[in-house]
């Protein structure tokens, strides 16, 4: 029974820096304060479907450093299984998130580890992969990794999610063979060729999307929702209305929704609407994995709004 969920991607170790503006070039700030957590792409996408009941496993690197060690420590409090995570010589991706009062974020990566991942690291995860219902992508790891990830999963017969964050270029065989791509407006953009600013031109952008790569599109707008193409019928789904405190991680708490649901059976539209609920409770604290949301918090959320 194909009932798991694999993640092939990355773990950052997160600092967050709390500022009363973002600084202007030569302008230094005083904060109001840090916070610590566990993050990465991909780890925090597994991280939301095991909190939310998936059979849930990560593949990716770390270092040989106390970074490493939480990160595997946190991913394994919330249910994740890391028996695919490897210990490297390099340092564990860390990021560098500086944090506004209104939620918005600017970061920098450090690649680290996550430029570890390999092609041996997916083969030896292929048993895995033969019993994955879905397999999630991001662009945090090597392309030439990705695009073997992407063969390699389909071949074993998983259904391939790719968020393409960062945007960076990707071969369009690789991104004709997705099941469900996900992008932001930023990243829509770039593969679009033209500016994505409102949920109408991201419907029309989702049909270009389509039409070109062939797969199901999901294009995230932030605050303001989601417009999903769901095999040729294009909705917006608007966000909820809540007091953001911290935006990272909301986009990978609504990856993470979209997967399990899924799972459950949902339509690809529905588990848009159930992963808009996962991100909107996300985005309620600090941090990405701590901030994420459990199945019945989601369900109470939902039954509340």
């Amino acid at each position: 029974m194909r009932n798991k969920i694999v993640v092939i991607g990355s773990l950052n170790y997160d600092t967050f820096v709390q500022l009363p503006h973002f600084p202007k070039p030569g302008e230094n700030v005083l904060a109001d304060g840090v916070a610590f957590g566990c993050g990465g792409k991909g780890a925090n996408q597994a991280v939301q479907a095991a909190k939310l009941g998936v059979d849930a496993y990560m593949v990716g690197c770390v270092g040989n450093d106390q970074y490493g060690d939480a990160l595997i420590e946190s991913a394994q409090k919330y249910g994740l299984n890391t028996d695919h995570i490897r210990r490297v010589d390099a340092p564990t991706g860390m990021g560098f998130v500086n944090v506004i009062e209104d939620g918005s974020v600017f970061a920098g990566i450090l690649k680290g580890a996550n430029f570890e991942v390999t092609k041996e690291d997916v083969d030896q995860a292929e048993a895995l992969l033969m019993q994955a219902s879905t397999v999630i992508l991001q662009m945090e790891i090597p392309q030439d990794v990705n695009e073997y990830a992407i063969e390699k999963a389909k071949e074993c017969g998983a259904k391939v999610i790719m968020n393409a964050a960062p945007a960076a270029p990707i071969s369009e065989k690789a991104l004709k063979s997705l099941d469900i791509l996900v992008v932001n407006e930023v990243e829509a953009g770039f593969y679009l060729g033209k500016d994505i600013t409102d949920s109408e031109l991201a419907k029309a952008g989702a049909k270009e999307l389509k039409e070109r790569y062939g797969c199901d599109v999901i294009i995230t707008l932030g605050k303001l929702g989601s417009v999903v193409n769901d095999q040729n019928e294009i909705n917006f789904i608007p966000s909820k209305k809540v007091k953001a405190v911290e935006t990272t991680g909301a986009g990978d708490s609504f990856i993470g929704g979209v997967g399990y649901a899924l799972l459950q059976g949902m339509s690809l539209t529905a588990a848009c609407e159930f992963a808009t609920c996962c991100s909107a409770i996300t985005v309620c604290g600090v941090g990405a994995q701590n901030s994420m949301p459990t199945f019945n918090q989601v369900k109470k959320f939902i039954e509340n709004n």
